[in-house]
C-alpha cells in the first residue's frame, strides 16, 4: 500500500461525512429560518392587536350585540390581516361577553366585559412541498394567542 492510497480514502470519508450531514444541517436551517419569522409575527401581533380592537371594538358598533352591519369581529381581523401583510398567517377572532348582558337582573344595567381572543397560525415553509411522494412540510402549524379584555363603560380603556 502506498501513501496516496490512504489519502484517497480518507478524502472519500469526509465526502460519506458530508453526505449524512448535509441534510440535516439544511433541516435545521429550515427549522432556525421558520422560528424567526415566527418570532417576529408575534412580536408584531401582540403590538398591533390592541391597538385594532380598541379602535374598532369600542365603536357603538363593535359594543352592539346585535348589528344589521357587519360583525365587528370580521372587521377587527380584516384589519389585523392588514397589519400583518407582510407574514403568510391566518387570523381569527372571537367575542366573548361576561355575566352581566345575558341576564335579566340587576346586572344586566352594568354592562359586561368584552374579551377578544385573537389567534395567529402560522403554517412552516416549506408547506405542500413533496419529494418522490414523500411531504416534507410540517404537519402543525404554529399559534399564538392573545385576549384584550374592554370595558364598555371607560371607552379607550383595556383590562
Amino acid at each position: 500500500m502506498h501513501v496516496r492510497d490512504l489519502l484517497d480514502e480518507r478524502r472519500a470519508q469526509a465526502v460519506v461525512e458530508m453526505a449524512i450531514v448535509t441534510p440535516v444541517l439544511i433541516v435545521l436551517a429550515l427549522i432556525s429560518c421558520n422560528l424567526m419569522i415566527f418570532a417576529a409575527a408575534v412580536a408584531r401581533f401582540d403590538r398591533v392587536v390592541p391597538d385594532i380592537v380598541l379602535a374598532h371594538a369600542v365603536s357603538p358598533a363593535g359594543m352592539a350585540s346585535a348589528s344589521g352591519e357587519q360583525d365587528v369581529t370580521e372587521v377587527v381581523a380584516a384589519q389585523i390581516e392588514q397589519a400583518m401583510a407582510g407574514y403568510d398567517v391566518e387570523i381569527t377572532v372571537e367575542r366573548s361577553i361576561g355575566a352581566g348582558e345575558d341576564g335579566g337582573g340587576m346586572l344586566a344595567l352594568v354592562g359586561a366585559l368584552h374579551t377578544y381572543r385573537c389567534t395567529m397560525s402560522y403554517a412552516p415553509w416549506p408547506g405542500g412541498l413533496s419529494i418522490a411522494g414523500v411531504d416534507t412540510g410540517s404537519p402543525l402549524a404554529l399559534k399564538h394567542v392573545r385576549e384584550t379584555v374592554l370595558d364598555p363603560w371607560r371607552p379607550g380603556v383595556v383590562m
